[in-house]
């Protein structure tokens, strides 16, 4: 009886290492597949109506991952989506483009209205900015035609600035007085003149004689500030000095006058007594 029963024993035994065998192989394959982190289900994005292929990165994702789920190059991937740079970094929530697919469904374009042409404006002419030009007329007292520092500004007089081509034209007239800041004369400025060639010319007041030419033409740029002076002095000052010559050149010539009169006054007197001496000796003989 004990053998039969041993017999029967060994023989289950041997009948079962197979399915013993089998089962064990199957859970091992089991938990290799399972070794990949899981993130949830799956699903292959469908195309939207203009045939794109959007992804919305999830946990746990990368560049490889979702080139391998999806069956594209990594390099592919990137390409498509610069945003992802040579390191190829993904956010969660951030939508890349796997590719380009039909559309899920057939979308219906409806025409919009056609557009209506539009006349081209004739092109303005350009304008490159502004400049001011400041004028001063000043009192030449001793009229060498440059300001010195006790020569201040003069009143009465007008200045005018004109454009070459004559779309700009303006005129001041002239004060005398003095900046508070600077102590300096007050000039006529011209401000938000636009760039271009001008002609300066400058009106003198009566009793006055110009001292430096009355027009002036200069070219102005852009975000230049320009000072032009120009000078007058008086008529009296004129007719008290018409040669137009210093105190001291009159002295000089004053003393050379009476050194030449007194030096001939010498030599007459020396003739005459060489005259009487003569007639004297011719008597006594």
């Amino acid at each position: 009886m004990r053998t039969m029963k041993s017999m029967k024993t060994k023989t289950l035994f041997i009948f079962s290492l197979p399915l013993v065998i089998i089962l064990l192989l199957g859970l091992s394959l089991s938990a290799q597949a399972s070794s990949l982190p899981q993130s949830g289900s799956f699903q292959t994005p469908t195309p939207g109506p203009d045939g794109r292929i959007i992804y919305t990165v999830r946990e746990g994702d990368s560049c490889l991952r979702i080139a391998l789920l999806h069956d594209i190059d990594e390099n592919m991937l990137r390409a498509q989506n610069p945003v992802l740079g040579d390191e190829c970094v993904v956010i969660v929530g951030q939508q890349l483009l796997i590719g380009i697919g039909g559309p899920a469904v057939d979308a219906t374009v409806t025409p919009g209205p056609s557009p209506t042409p539009t006349l081209a404006l004739p092109t303005p002419t350009p304008f490159n900015g502004t400049t001011e030009i400041c004028v001063l007329l000043f009192h030449d007292i001793n009229g060498n035609a440059l300001r010195e520092e006790l020569e201040l500004a003069l009143e009465g007089g007008a200045v005018s600035v004109t454009n070459r081509r004559g779309d700009y034209s303006e005129t001041q007239n002239t004060v005398a007085a003095l900046d508070p800041d600077t102590l300096e004369p007050i000039h006529a400025c011209f401000v938000d003149v636009p760039e271009g060639t001008y002609s300066i010319s400058v009106a003198i007041p009566d009793g006055y004689n110009p001292t430096i030419e009355v027009s002036y033409e200069l070219d102005v740029n852009a975000g230049d500030r320009v000072f032009v002076a120009f000078g007058a002095q008086s008529q009296s000052s004129t007719l008290n000095d018409p040669m137009g010559e210093d105190d001291g050149n009159s002295g000089t010539l004053g003393i050379l006058g009476v050194v030449l009169l007194l030096g001939g006054g010498g030599l007459a007197w020396y003739a005459t007594h060489l005259r009487k001496t003569s007639q004297g000796f011719n008597r006594k003989f």
